[in-house]
């Protein structure tokens, strides 16, 4: 079994992803208040975790690279670090490139998903870290055994998916998203080809979310004219 899956992201009307990008509020807005929202429901949502990209990481953990004297050799499999009934951040990282330095990321614990491919100097830094650490299979794209391994390892039941647009997508390809909760912006992107929440990366004419359907079930307007959406992911019949 795995947890409970649950995308939540901000976006301009456009569905793009970066406020540094958007139009301004509109006079008498603050944005300030408009940015809060994110965190608020964050909280509000109560998951046991969340899940992010590389580079998001690489950019909220701020560590260095080092390399053990010696490192030896270790086995693949899941390694589990003190968690100390902390919340998880979990960063999906098949090549081993986020550098932690300590075993939080915002004083959540810290859990690398793993391709087999890493090398014993990176286990052996994690492991110097505090870090935990699964394996998705040899090239770190089995996402489905990844999030079991969490699931099995930690006991979770839910996490909030809050990656860049390639990860939502590999999420979505491999059915894992079981809900999506979406803060839309009182603004407007308005470039063609710059990120939006879901950007699979996949063969001209794939559709990653053949075989889902998306219901309503929340539709609320927050201050500043922000709205937030959720839908329940389901599976098409047939």
């Amino acid at each position: 079994m795995r947890p409970t899956i649950i995308c939540h992201m901000g976006t301009s009307i456009d569905g793009r992803l970066h406020p540094s990008r958007f139009t301004r509020a509109a006079p008498g807005i603050s944005w300030d208040v408009l940015r809060s929202h994110y965190e608020k429901i964050h909280e509000r949502v109560d998951a046991d975790g969340w899940i992010v990209g590389r580079k998001t990481m690489s950019e909220m953990a701020k560590g260095t690279e080092r390399s053990p004297a010696q490192a030896p050799k270790l086995p693949r499999e899941s390694h589990i670090a003190q968690r100390r009934d902390r919340k998880l951040a979990i960063a999906i990282d098949p090549s081993g490139r986020v550098h932690y330095g300590k075993d939080n990321v915002g004083g959540d614990h810290a859990v690398a998903v793993l391709g087999e491919q890493v090398s014993d100097a990176y286990l052996a830094e994690l492991r110097e870290d505090g870090v935990s650490y699964v394996f998705a299979g040899a090239e770190g794209d089995d996402l489905s055994g990844a999030m079991a391994q969490l699931a099995a390892c930690f006991g979770v039941k839910k996490l909030l998916l809050e990656g860049g647009g390639k990860i939502n997508g590999a999420f979505l390809k491999h059915g894992l998203i079981d809900e999506f909760s979406t803060l839309i912006y009182p603004a407007v992107d308005g470039v063609a080809g710059t990120q939006s929440i879901v950007d699979y990366d996949g063969a001209e004419g794939d559709r990653p979310g053949a075989g889902q359907t998306l219901r309503l079930t929340h539709c609320e307007t927050l201050e500043g004219g922000m709205v937030w959406l959720r839908h329940k992911v389901e599976r098409a019949p047939g």
